[in-house]
């Protein structure tokens, strides 16, 4: 028998559809904007008002400044470093305590976990943060940006609760077979998790990705600089010192406002092309990893 759609349903559905497009546009059209405002010509973009829809005067000079300035491509290695290096720490790191807390034969569990769980609201402030990172030698180094923060709370509970969704009968059988702990998780329990694993592996990398402030603390060395950091010398300081192009003052000047939505450009394009990839996992891992809680 067909269903018949109503006239209530239809006008719902109409209604539904067009404030999803609102919405959309609304996300997407600051997205939109800064693209377009990357490829315009700086003395045509600062006239332009109102809507931009299209590049005003196209033109890649902002592309081709950024592109050739030294320091965006060691802050892209260092960036592509910590990103790599920290997730891999991160993942290992938490799927090991989120396993361990996971098992229900683990002695003083609860308490162990409510230690882990009392991070999440009390820490110990910036101060005592970065004289443990003096005291541990790791100041004007990547790994000081990564070892601090080698896990995440809120990353180990959702990996717990995703590890305690797997049947125990598994375990009994590999723990009959000879198995111990550490080949029960990764030989068992991390194929079984591909989901929640790429879920935390994005959580981290992201993370890595966009992170500025620790590395403002901790490094000084500019050839350390992440990404970020010298985005945000481009964006909030308007600080061109570091662009060292073979122009003339005056066009880096012109060139100012337009390298700033260029430098958005290049710095984001690698999440938003590695994102869909990873978007069914992403989406999977969160459903199945709030079923048992």
């Amino acid at each position: 028998m067909r269903y018949r759609v109503t006239g209530k349903e239809r006008a719902f559905n109409c209604i539904n559809v067009t404030l999803m497009l609102v919405f959309a546009i609304v996300a997407l059209y600051p997205l939109v904007y800064v693209l377009f405002a990357s490829f315009s010509a700086p003395s045509q973009f600062i006239r332009h008002t109102g809507l931009l829809l299209r590049p005003v005067g196209f033109t890649l000079a902002a592309y081709r400044l950024v592109l050739t300035n030294p320091m965006i491509a060691s802050g892209y290695m260092n960036t592509v470093f910590i990103v790599v290096v920290g997730s891999a720490i991160n993942i290992t790191l938490t799927a090991m305590l989120a396993y361990a807390l996971s098992r229900k034969r683990l002695l003083w569990g609860p308490v162990l976990m409510g230690i882990v769980m009392f991070t999440m609201f009390f820490d110990g402030g910036i101060i005592p943060r970065f004289l443990l990172v003096k005291d541990l030698k790791l100041l004007d180094s990547l790994f000081s940006v990564i070892l601090p923060y080698a896990v995440n709370t809120m990353n180990v509970i959702i990996l717990r609760t995703f590890f305690m969704s797997i049947p125990e009968s598994l375990e009994e059988s590999a723990r009959i077979d000879g198995a111990g702990d550490i080949m029960i998780l990764f030989r068992i329990i991390l194929p079984l998790s591909g989901a929640a694993i790429a879920v935390i592996i994005l959580y981290y990398a992201v993370g890595h990705w966009n992170s500025w402030f620790s590395a403002s603390l901790f490094i000084r060395n500019r050839s350390l600089f992440p990404l970020q950091l010298i985005l945000r010398e481009i964006l909030i300081t308007n600080s061109n010192e570091s662009m060292t192009v073979d122009s003339k003052v005056s066009e880096i000047a012109e060139l100012e406002i337009i390298l700033r939505y260029a430098a958005i450009v290049v710095s984001t394009v690698p999440i938003l092309v590695l994102y869909p990839f990873l978007q069914k996992y992403f989406i999977k891992g969160v459903m199945i990893g709030a079923v048992k809680g």
